[in-house]
């Protein structure tokens, strides 16, 4: 049963008109950091040309709490029209490079889709939300010029995080597919705050805030879920320094993971089908 308790820490996250207001800025880059996006910057316009639409940065690095040598490079980029295979490859080789070149950080991520499927209505509260509130501007015309401003309502908590339940077997799968040290350290990283930032959009409506900080987001949930809250607390920390624990994995998609899934599904319903 979730109890209404005092919350942990102020709402925040929000402008005067209790919307969300975006996170990160290029000025916020850690000084280690300038050189990865530099070249990010120059690598995506010589892969893309005239088909970027826009180019962003998202996660640490431009919300300033970037770790050298532990943090990734995330960017989103959107094209003019439907990215191909090709295109894929090309992002993967890119961030491969990026990866190999600069110890700095610790692997990148790229997310590749149309400027069209980024603005549809469909994904007015999943992806465009995304770009307009969690994505720094880096190249080309800004998005969140054609997008709605956001609150933390149950609305845009189904469409970004209701279909935990039809994650979960291919999380299992690829946890049976793990066959290294690294592989199943990845994937506790990503789990575990693919899981937290789940449980924390869970509370967000009742909290009224926002926040990317995986500490804050299980101290927001626990408030609502104590029963729960040291185990959101543990994915928190896994989230930042992950381990090779196939134990944890398990505990994710058999006990966690479907607990989760359930609530969301009582609490606020399941995500639009895609």
């Amino acid at each position: 049963m979730a109890a209404e308790t005092v919350r942990p820490i102020a709402r925040k996250g929000l402008d005067a008109q209790g919307c969300i207001e975006r996170e990160g800025s290029l000025g916020r880059i850690p000084q280690p950091f300038r050189p990865v996006v530099a070249a990010a910057h120059d690598r995506v316009l010589d892969l893309f040309g005239p088909r970027l639409h826009s180019a962003y940065l998202y996660g640490s690095i431009p919300r300033g709490t970037a770790r050298v040598g532990r943090s990734d490079l995330d960017l989103l980029l959107a094209l003019r029209d439907e990215p191909t295979d090709a295109d894929r490859e090309g992002v993967r080789e890119l961030g491969e490079a990026l990866d190999k070149e600069f110890p700095q950080i610790d692997g990148v991520g790229t997310l590749l889709y149309s400027r069209d499927l980024l603005l549809s209505e469909l994904e007015r509260h999943d992806l465009g939300w995304f770009v307009a509130c969690l994505c720094t501007p880096l190249l080309g015309d800004d998005l969140a010029e054609y997008l709605p401003r956001y609150r933390p309502d149950a609305l845009l908590a189904r469409e970004t995080n209701g279909d935990l339940a039809l994650l979960l077997p291919r999380w299992r799968e690829r946890i049976e597919a793990a066959d290294s040290d690294e592989t199943r350290t990845r994937l506790v990283r990503f789990l575990s705050r693919h899981l937290v930032r789940t449980a924390f959009t869970l509370v967000m409506p009742r909290w009224n805030g926002w926040t990317s900080d995986l500490t804050e987001m299980a101290e927001v949930f626990g408030a609502y879920y104590p029963e729960r809250a040291e185990r959101l607390r543990t994915a928190a920390v896994l989230g930042h320094t992950p381990t090779a624990d196939t134990a944890v994995l398990r505990t994710y998609v058999e006990d966690l993971g479907p607990w989760l899934a359930d609530e969301y599904t009582r609490v606020h319903g399941t995500k639009t089908p895609r």
